[in-house]
């Protein structure tokens, strides 16, 4: 089947916003972009968060850089026009301890995400990171590569497979996954196989996805995409007082958005496959972080790829920009299958940040985030019937230690 673009707003609104923030009076403690210095308030603030958080434990840091194969000293992506779409070294200021104006497990979190490069998970399995907001898989099959979520744009996706090949060389691709259908998950599809060649492999993707993936990204594109603007604070400079990052990444790249028809879909669980050469057993996840997403296990390398369902951040349920509200009840749900199907795990990969290595690990993590999702869905739900309105609830409703941490 031949290569079909989805015409997408979110390209055409986010590549016409200007990387400068709007003039604003500068106050006396303004910095040149009208960014003020941090109140009090929030001063203390994150200073009690300093203190809550277990930021001493530094193993974060050696996971991030754990497998690095190649890395370049700056990403830096530009479009057809010379609009540079991605560039890593604007978050160069990110280093040392966090300032007033930045909660410290934000700051942490980023600092984190400025690592980038070409990474080994596991035999065969590889991953680029920093390359744009999500990351992108590698599996490599008996004729060529099974990419995993080939990013936002054909630009970043382009520059992705060129840091592999500089590692391994020319090698076609023979397949493509789509986890989910967010756009930064497939946007980059025509940057990693041109249209002529999609018709030949195989394309694979959970059930619903293209409805859900025209649903967020043409029907309600313009709106979305407007205030996907204000939700990664794309329009602030950045800087300590300007935009730092989203936790789950930097922001989208702004660039060329395409997607392919699947031509596999995963519409059961669980579901095997063999994909040039390579056994995948998929978890189908409708209706947890997006309306159609997908995990799967390798179980030659004992690597879970576990999309967003699981990640090292607390994820939205409800997202600013106006994506359907998540069903957390479902989403910790799914986190359970996961733990019931894949107990051997050895390499949990998801879809942003990175990996969490051996058996022990990855269960704490899991069961973590699943009681987190369903703590928050059942204490919600407990608050309402007692008359409480979602203000309210947002006031009272607080984390027990554990899952706070």
């Amino acid at each position: 089947m031949a290569a079909r673009l989805i015409p997408c707003l979110f390209l055409v609104l986010l590549g016409g916003c200007s990387d400068s923030a709007p003039e604003v009076p500068l106050g006396a403690d303004a910095d040149e972009h009208g960014h003020t210095a941090a109140l009090a308030a929030t001063a203390d603030a994150n200073r009690a968060a300093l203190d809550a958080l277990p930021l001493a434990d530094r193993s974060d840091e050696d996971d991030v850089r754990r497998g690095l194969l190649r890395a370049e000293p700056r990403v830096r992506v530009e479009d057809a026009d010379g609009m540079v779409i991605w560039d890593s070294a604007a978050y160069a200021y990110i280093d040392g301890e966090a300032p007033d104006t930045v909660h410290p497990s934000l700051w942490r979190q980023e600092t984190l995400n400025n690592v980038h490069g070409l990474f080994e998970l596991a035999d065969g399995v590889y991953q680029v990171r920093g390359y744009d907001l999500a990351n992108m898989m590698l599996i490599a099959g008996e004729t060529g590569w099974i990419v995993v979520d080939p990013l936002t744009a054909a630009e970043t996706a382009r520059a992705a497979m060129a840091l592999v090949e500089a590692e391994f060389g020319p090698r076609p691709v023979s397949a493509v996954i789509f986890s989910h259908s967010h756009v930064d998950h497939f946007g980059g599809a025509l940057g990693v196989v041109s249209p002529e060649d999609a018709a030949g492999i195989d394309v694979v993707a959970p059930a619903g996805f293209l409805e859900a993936a025209t649903s967020e990204n043409v029907l309600a594109g313009a709106a979305m995409t407007r205030r996907a603007a204000f939700m990664y604070g794309m329009r602030l400079a950045h800087g300590p007082r300007g935009h730092v990052g989203s936790g789950l990444g930097k922001a989208p790249a702004r660039g060329t958005i395409s997607v392919l028809p699947p031509t596999i879909t995963i519409d059961r669980t669980p579901q095997p496959l063999m994909i040039d050469g390579v056994e995948f057993i998929f978890q189908n996840a409708p209706n947890t972080e997006a309306p159609a997403e997908l995990v799967f296990y390798l179980p030659k390398q004992r690597l879970l790829a576990i999309s967003e369902l699981v990640m090292h951040t607390q994820h939205n349920l409800y997202t600013l920009r106006g994506a359907p509200v998540r069903d957390a009840s479902a989403w910790s749900g799914a986190i359970d299958e996961a733990m019931r199907l894949f107990p051997d795990a050895e390499v949990l990969a998801p879809a942003h940040h990175w990996p969490t290595w051996g058996a022990e690990a990855i269960r704490e993590q899991l069961a973590l985030q699943r009681d987190l999702y369903r703590f928050i869905h059942d204490q919600t739900l407990r608050l309402a019937n007692q008359g409480l309105t979602a203000g309210e609830i947002a006031e009272t409703l607080e984390l027990p230690e554990s899952l706070a941490q």
